[in-house]
């Protein structure tokens, strides 16, 4: 595949991956691409039916079959195998995701490694799943302990990482021995239907079974969740994107008692001590705030310094936000691209709108720019009293939010002061308020010092509204097995 300027590569698939297979729709119907920073269409993909992920399913049952007569060494080639053909193409991902999502392209293919590196970390984890053997302590037996896969994985992705969010349920998937179905975001399909055919030719060296991953491009999400976690066949569901969607799957999973895996919305603090070192706090904060433009659900919304140091902090937050580069994400020295959508950008718009009209103050940006795409300006806001909406609600965009605190207690009871938990960061100098940081922020993973946390070794998760489960880390396959319990005379 090559790709020419600015354009993608006439090959790249827009059919479903029914398996091994591309397919188009059973009913033949399409839906278009665009472009957020143009807004121009830039290609016409397959919209998969309820009828093909039934098909997809009675496919994933036939190879979970298959996939277990597959040593754990086996599968570890296998995704060894994958991890280097996305390697070996990482050009046409990164191309792909900033065309189709926006991201600045440096972005782009910084996701392409992250995302990659599950494929990596899970091959190692596939031949170092856990079991138990123990005498019983009334002495009448041996206790054996296996674990084994739960079987097929529905898998729900979200448009912001098109590639690092499925790779990172994929890997785990696979290695555990689970067949998986995945429903890519419809503003997003074709960073997924790109991977389909590195996994299509993977899958294909190492013979293993057809159906092993089916991926269906649709903007029909919610029937076809509904059927399949309605069927018996599907063993698990697992879905990262905004809590109101995953408290729906939820609520949709309890008749059959469907394992379910939820990484749900954020709203991380950004909590920064009186003896912070600020060189590295804006280092930092321009990391946790501007990954992927802030459409990141652990990107820092609130940033709660010490009222001594809350005067520099901003200037120096608003002076680099002022200097970040809005354009094309294909465009040299662009740093920010545009929004997924108009009705994105226009929320972030409300939510800035709404905290001026209660009082805060805009140091930079706060105004939608002119001309097309769905572009929204870096901005700051100070002052922002406590009713604003943008304190309590996820932003997903590039927009920081600085308040004040007089007392540490006060600044950590301010960053727990929500719903959510995913995420929070915490800077000092101190030792001791290190410590203190990481026993009482109240999120399910705690960055101190570091602005960037999000790495396959490490599990990836939240606690309150934020969801359950893990991903990654020696605890993420273990969201794709079950545990077998044998007693032995």
């Amino acid at each position: 595949m090559t790709v020419i300027g600015t354009r993608l590569p006439a090959d790249l698939p827009t059919r479903i991956w029914s398996g091994l297979t591309p397919v188009d729709a059973s009913d033949g119907a399409t839906f278009d691409v665009s472009d957020p920073a143009t807004g121009e269409v830039i290609a016409t993909v397959a919209d998969a039916t309820v009828d093909d992920a039934l098909t997809a399913l009675t496919r994933a049952v036939e190879a979970q079959k298959a996939w277990a007569g597959f040593s754990p060494q086996a599968r570890s080639d296998v995704l060894t195998r994958i991890f280097g053909l996305i390697g070996e193409r990482a050009d046409d991902f990164a191309v792909t995701m900033t065309l189709e999502m926006g991201k600045p392209l440096a972005e782009a293919y910084g996701e392409v490694t992250y995302g990659n590196s599950y494929f990596r970390w899970f091959a190692g984890e596939a031949v170092r799943i856990p079991g138990r053997f123990a005498t019983s302590p009334n002495g009448n037996g041996h206790i054996l302990v296996t674990r084994g896969p739960v079987g097929p994985v529905l898998a729900i992705t979200p448009w912001n990482f098109p590639l690092a969010m499925a790779t990172r349920k994929i890997a785990p998937a696979l290695a555990a021995g689970c067949p998986v179905i995945v429903k890519p975001a419809a503003e997003t399909p074709l960073t997924m239907l790109l991977l389909g055919e590195v996994l299509a030719q993977a899958f294909t060296e190492a013979g293993a079974p057809d159906g092993l991953v089916s991926i269906l491009p649709s903007t029909r999400d919610a029937d076809i969740s509904k059927t399949l976690m309605a069927d018996e066949r599907l063993r698990k569901v697992t879905f990262t994107g905004s809590s109101p969607v995953g408290r729906l799957l939820v609520r949709q999973s309890a008749d059959r008692l469907l394992r379910t895996s939820m990484e749900l919305g954020g709203n991380a603090p950004f909590v920064v001590a009186e003896d912070a070192d600020l060189d590295l706090v804006l280092t930092a904060a321009m990391q946790a705030k501007m990954r992927n433009g802030g459409e990141a659900c652990i990107a820092a919304n609130r940033f709660l310094v010490a009222a001594p140091v809350a005067a520099e902090f901003t200037g120096r937050l608003t002076a680099a936000m002022d200097a970040v580069v809005t354009g094309h994400g294909l465009d040299e020295g662009t740093t920010l691209g545009p929004v997924i959508t108009a009705k994105q950008r226009d929320r972030i718009a409300a939510l800035v709108d709404d905290a001026v009209s209660r009082g805060a103050t805009v140091t930079t940006g706060g105004v939608v720019p002119e001309g097309p795409g769905n572009f929204y300006p870096a901005t700051v806001l100070t002052d922002v009293p406590a009713d604003a909406r943008i304190l309590h609600e996820e932003i997903f965009g590039p927009v920081a939010t600085v308040t004040t605190f007089p007392t540490l207690e006060e600044g950590v009871a301010a960053a727990n002061d929500t719903e959510f938990g995913l995420a929070a960061y915490g800077f000092t100098a101190s030792e001791e308020t290190a410590r203190y940081f990481a026993e009482n922020l109240d999120a399910g993973m705690v960055g101190i010092n570091r602005g960037a946390i999000s790495d396959a070794a490490a599990p990836f998760g939240g606690v309150g509204q934020s969801g359950f489960g893990r991903e990654g880390g020696a605890e993420g396959i273990g969201e794709y097995l079950e545990t077998r319990y044998i007693a032995l005379n």
